[in-house]
């Protein structure tokens, strides 16, 4: 056999065998949504066994590694009223925003899970409970929850659901540039580095955040009053003041063009010497005509000793607040 036949055969069987590698790990739309689903309905079922989970899957809830069939595994019993999922085909990720039940309480969350070759590799949590803790400490004896706990908001103003017309569409890159130029207006304290749009809205664990900063845009259902829709009374409101020197480990593992909706997740890391704590967050950004709209959040306080978001690129942990790094001997 001449050397230019074997090689054309080698070329062959490479092509063949690099197709089928793609083949078993490709998944789109509909075979992420039902790897999603099966992991979901698994976790309320308390039956690990039920999905098809690799060995070693990799588990966090609000950046606690967690066994399957420990932590969610047990407490999970339904999901909420507010359900959303969105799917991310270039990165095979999927993930789910809105409220789970824990028996006769519920938990705001963001799950977000991997898929290789029709397995589930990765498995991360951002939940936040009544009880948590919140940018001021703990809750306080009958007082409203620290962490602006609301899911009663959040079932009357949930994100659209929806699907963007082709002609609509941003690229992934565009989604990601555009949530990113958000953290940068953050970082720099400057909104006019932010693409959003006036009146953009922020929602925290349910909860519009707090009054003359980050409300939602438009009339609101309930008795939540409809914020005047300027740049004085948004998303960005606020930043001169904002206790924050830097956004960190951003990560942006679910974007949906389809849906016009990018999954943004980083760390906030204070001033120098600030008692605040370090906040921890998964936020939905909801993009229309190439600005931000709306931000629905999940986001925890971690412990100043907790490494986070322990998850790479493993950075959002420094620097170390002061009260747990000795100071330098003279």
């Amino acid at each position: 056999m001449g050397r230019r036949v074997m090689l054309a055969i080698l070329a062959i069987v490479a092509t063949g065998s690099a197709t089928t590698a793609y083949a078993q790990t490709d998944c789109d739309r509909a075979c992420l949504r039902t790897m999603l689903d099966q992991y979901l309905n698994a976790v309320v079922k308390h039956d690990p066994s039920a999905a098809p989970l690799v060995i070693g899957l990799r588990q966090t809830e609000n950046a606690i590694n967690v066994l399957p069939g420990n932590g969610v595994w047990k407490t999970v019993t339904a999901f909420g009223k507010v359900q959303r999922r969105y799917f991310d085909t270039v990165n095979g990720q999927a993930a789910y925003y809105g409220i789970v039940e824990e028996g006769s309480n519920s938990a705001i969350v963001t799950v977000r899970v991997r898929v290789q070759n029709r397995k589930l590799t990765e498995a991360e949590w951002y939940l936040a409970r009544a009880n948590d803790p919140g940018l001021n400490g703990p809750r306080q004896p009958g007082g409203p929850p620290a962490n602006l706990f609301n899911p009663d908001y959040l079932t009357a103003n949930p994100p659209p659901e929806r699907t963007v017309p082709k002609a609509q569409r941003l690229s992934r890159e565009s989604l990601v540039a555009i949530v990113n130029s958000y953290f940068d207006g953050i970082t720099s304290h400057d909104r006019t580095v932010a693409l959003v749009h006036d009146g953009c809205g922020r929602v925290e664990n349910g909860s519009p955040a707090p009054a003359g900063r980050f409300l939602p845009p438009g009339p609101q259902r309930g008795n939540q009053p409809a914020p005047a829709a300027n740049a004085n009374n948004d998303c960005m409101s606020g930043m001169a003041n904002f206790n924050l020197s830097m956004v960190v480990a951003r990560r942006f593992p679910v974007v949906d063009p389809e849906a016009g909706v990018a999954l943004g997740l980083a760390v906030f890391i204070r001033k120098p010497g600030s008692p605040t704590p370090r906040n921890v967050f998964s936020e939905w950004f909801v993009i229309d005509e190439a600005k931000i709209r709306t931000i629905y959040t999940a986001m925890y306080y971690p412990e100043p000793e907790r490494a986070v978001p322990n998850w790479p690129p493993y950075q959002g942990n420094w620097p170390l607040p002061a009260s747990i790094v000795p100071a330098p001997r003279q």
